[in-house]
């Protein structure tokens, strides 16, 4: 949106920015039914609080980034806010087709900070995309939650929350309108990624999607 690209070169000239060099070949995700792949991606995540949760053999940060690389694709600036416990390996990101040099990330140093960050983030209305890695320390409170929600759905961005915990553990909180797990499998060399979603308030629980992936050089 040309306007959303206005207020992010504006925003971006007002502060500081460290800049990754790291950046491969796009490669778009795939998903087994078109109408899926609708629900999952940026468009279908648009205003909306998301949950991407699970331990053990997961892949929530996959799952995440296919998300960055569609809003990429359709020009829609992302941010990334992480803690110091759950920080990303750049060239990995980088390996999935996802522009670092186009990617704002943001380190705070705990999850209170996290939640502030990406009020600051939504409200610029610069970002069609926030994505808050919180890990084990997954606690936002219920009033910031609301303005969050509200902000997302003012500026029809889409906002996501990584968490740490198992499938039959509660949400974030009533707030959230989609909660999935994404779990992890070796399939003929790369890895197949099975998202299930355990909560969706606008078409109901119980939908999968099934993407395969290549791993990093040293997982291959």
């Amino acid at each position: 949106m040309s306007d959303r690209a206005e207020t992010l070169r504006a925003l971006v000239a007002s502060m500081p920015v460290e800049r990754a060099d790291a950046r491969l070949g796009a490669r778009p995700p795939t998903s087994t039914r078109a109408d899926q792949a609708t629900r999952w991606s940026w468009a279908g995540l648009s205003g909306r609080l998301t949950e991407i949760s699970g331990v053990g053999a997961v892949a929530p940060l996959t799952s995440a980034f296919g998300l960055i690389l569609d809003a990429q694709t359709r020009s829609e600036p992302a941010a990334w806010v992480s803690l110091p416990e759950t920080h990303f390996y750049p060239p990995d990101a980088a390996a999935g087709g996802v522009d670092l040099d186009a990617l704002a990330v943001v380190m705070v140093p705990g999850v209170r900070e996290a939640g502030r960050a990406a009020e600051h983030l939504l409200r610029s209305g610069a970002f069609g995309l926030v994505v808050l890695d919180l890990g084990r320390s997954a606690r936002l409170p219920p009033a910031l939650q609301g303005r969050l929600v509200g902000l997302a759905k003012h500026h029809d961005a889409a906002l996501v929350c990584i968490t740490e915990k198992p499938r039959d553990a509660a949400s974030l909180g009533t707030l959230v309108s989609l909660r999935t797990e994404v779990v992890r499998a070796a399939h003929e060399g790369a890895f197949a990624c099975e998202l299930t979603v355990l909560k969706d308030k606008s078409r109901g629980p119980g939908w999968t999607q099934r993407e395969v992936v290549h791993g990093p050089a040293g997982l291959r």
